[in-house]
């Protein structure tokens, strides 16, 4: 099996669900996060994850995948790292850094990153033919979608195995160009943007701007809920990367966003974001 053991950096949302669906294909995961507690509530969030989805679909179970996690305490030898850290450019490098001095040459480093170039990780490393972008989707084991994103010096050989590892996993990889916000934030952040503004104008309440998406244009949610999933202060990050990145003020993050993020309302991680949610 290639890619047997996958180093997960970061076990936030993104990170606890790229482990689960790792450890699910049949891969030891080795699950890092500096933060305290990190690690542990990455796990239990897992195990909710694949309760839920064994109660459901007759999913795997859980122990079985669980089994396959290994928490560590510093970056250590894997095959391949996928980097789910905070969407910071600055911190995404650190790991990059340290990652490059760890791993094997033979290893592969991925980032989980929604908008930040893979080039600039890729330029801090002595591989950049190995560096490669996997952009999964929230929730990581419910939706099938991986970006893949190819740097310019990112080797034919490792975005082939990438894809395959990809498909290996059960998602669906689309091939994408190494440019800020990749395909999928370019259009999403965007979106997010307007129904912010249509908020903040006074347009229509929150519940019917996304009764609106959903309904009119198919949307499974609501442009307004889907920020709150991300997390407010993650789509500002994403907003301005495409901002700086591509010059384009439309990219500017309307000011109800940023009052928000300053207020600590990031959305249904805090509990409270355009909505209020219940521990």
């Amino acid at each position: 099996m290639r890619f047997g053991r996958v180093l997960v950096v970061g076990a936030g949302q993104m990170g606890a669900g790229i482990a689960q669906v790792v450890a699910a294909s049949g891969r030891t995961v080795l699950l890092h996060d500096a933060a305290p507690g990190a690690v542990e509530r990455g796990l239990g969030a897992m195990r909710s994850s694949l309760e839920r989805m064994t109660v459901k679909a007759g999913g795997p179970d859980p122990e079985d995948v669980l089994r396959r996690v290994v928490p560590v305490d510093a970056l250590a030898e894997a095959d391949l790292m996928v980097e789910a850290v905070v969407e910071d450019q600055a911190v995404k490098e650190d790991v990059f850094r340290r990652a490059d001095e760890t791993l094997s040459p033979g290893a592969v480093l991925a980032s989980n990153t929604s908008s930040i170039p893979i080039a600039s990780l890729a330029a801090v490393t002595a591989r950049p033919e190995r560096v490669i972008g996997m952009h999964f989707f929230n929730p990581v084991p419910v939706l099938d979608l991986v970006e893949i994103v190819r740097a310019p010096e990112t080797s034919e050989a490792t975005a082939a195995e990438i894809v395959e590892l990809a498909r290996e996993l059960g998602k669906t990889p689309a091939e994408v160009r190494d440019v800020p916000g990749f395909v999928s934030n370019r259009i999403l952040m965007p979106l997010i943007n307007e129904a912010a503004y249509a908020l903040e104008d006074g347009v229509a309440e929150a519940e019917a701007i996304d009764t609106i998406a959903r309904l009119g244009f198919r949307h499974p949610l609501g442009p307004l809920a889907l920020a709150d999933l991300i997390g407010l202060d993650t789509c500002v990050a994403i907003m301005e990367v495409l901002r700086r990145g591509l010059g384009d003020r439309k990219y500017e993050p309307c000011p109800l966003l940023r009052e928000h993020v300053a207020a600590g309302r990031l959305g249904r991680k805090s509990g409270r974001g355009f909505y209020e949610y219940s521990s």
